[in-house]
C-alpha cells in the first residue's frame, strides 16, 4: 500500500511538472510532453532526493555533477526535434534521465558519461531499454559510432570541440547550453555543408559539464 501511495504521489508530481513547468513555458510538442509525463524522474536521482525530483532546480547527483531542471531538459530536447529512428549521441548522460526520454521518443540512443559511477547507475536504471551506455571523455564523443543524426549535450559547455562537432551528420542538429562568463544560453546548430554554427535561443542556466572549459588566455 505504501509503495502504491508513493507511486501515485510521484505520478501527481510528474503531472504537475508537465502542467506548471513545461506547458506554461512553450514546451508543447505532444510526443515530448507525453514522454516526460511517462519517464519516472525520481528513479534517476539519489534516494534521499526522490521527494524533490520534480522541482525546477538542478539536483546534485554526486561526483560534482547535477541533473538539469526539467524545463532545461525539455527545451533542449524540443530544439533537437527528435524523431523515431534518429541516431542520437547524448553527451553527459549522468544517471540516464535524458537518455530514457530520448528512448521513449523512439531514438536509437548512445549515452556517453565520463564518470564511472554515474555510468554504472545509468546502466542499472536503463537496463533492458536498448540504450547503450558508454564511458569516456565527454569532449571526445563516440567516433566509432558516428555519424549521428542528433547530438544532445546535456549541460553547459564553454566551447564545442571540433572532434565532437565532426561526429554530427550532414543536416544533423546539435543542442547544448553555452556559458559565457556568468551567462548561460541554450543553443542549437544545424550542420550545413560541413559547417556547424550554434545559435542561442534562450537564456537559461544549466548544469556545467566537465571537459569543455575554454583555455584561459595569458594575463600579466
Amino acid at each position: 500500500m505504501a509503495t502504491q501511495l508513493r507511486e501515485a504521489s510521484y505520478a501527481d508530481m510528474r503531472a504537475a511538472m508537465v502542467d506548471c513547468q513545461l506547458r506554461t513555458n512553450d514546451v508543447i510538442d505532444p510526443a515530448l510532453v507525453a514522454a516526460m509525463g511517462r519517464v519516472p524522474r525520481e528513479k534517476f536521482v539519489p534516494e534521499a532526493l526522490m521527494a524533490v525530483a520534480y522541482i525546477d532546480r538542478p539536483i546534485a547527483l554526486g561526483a560534482e555533477r547535477r541533473m538539469n531542471p526539467p524545463l532545461v531538459t525539455a527545451r533542449l530536447l524540443a530544439a533537437a526535434e527528435i524523431a523515431p529512428g534518429h541516431r542520437v549521441l547524448l553527451v553527459g548522460a549522468a544517471t540516464g534521465y535524458s537518455a530514457a526520454i530520448l528512448q521513449d521518443l523512439g531514438a536509437e540512443v548512445i549515452a556517453l558519461e565520463s564518470d564511472a559511477a554515474l555510468a554504472a547507475a545509468a546502466r542499472t536504471i536503463l537496463g533492458g531499454t536498448g540504450v547503450a551506455v558508454t564511458t569516456g571523455p565527454l569532449a571526445s564523443g563516440v567516433p566509432a559510432d558516428a555519424p549521428f543524426d542528433r547530438i544532445v549535450i546535456d549541460g553547459a559547455i564553454e566551447q564545442l570541440p571540433d572532434a565532437l562537432a565532426s561526429q554530427l551528420a550532414e543536416g544533423g542538429v546539435l543542442v547544448c547550453a553555452l556559458r559565457e562568463g556568468a551567462v548561460t544560453r541554450l543553443a542549437r546548430g544545424v550542420k550545413v555543408a560541413g559547417t556547424l554554427t550554434l545559435r542561442p535561443f534562450a537564456d537559461m542556466d544549466a548544469a556545467m559539464l566537465p571537459g569543455f572549459a575554454r583555455e584561459k588566455g595569458f594575463t600579466f
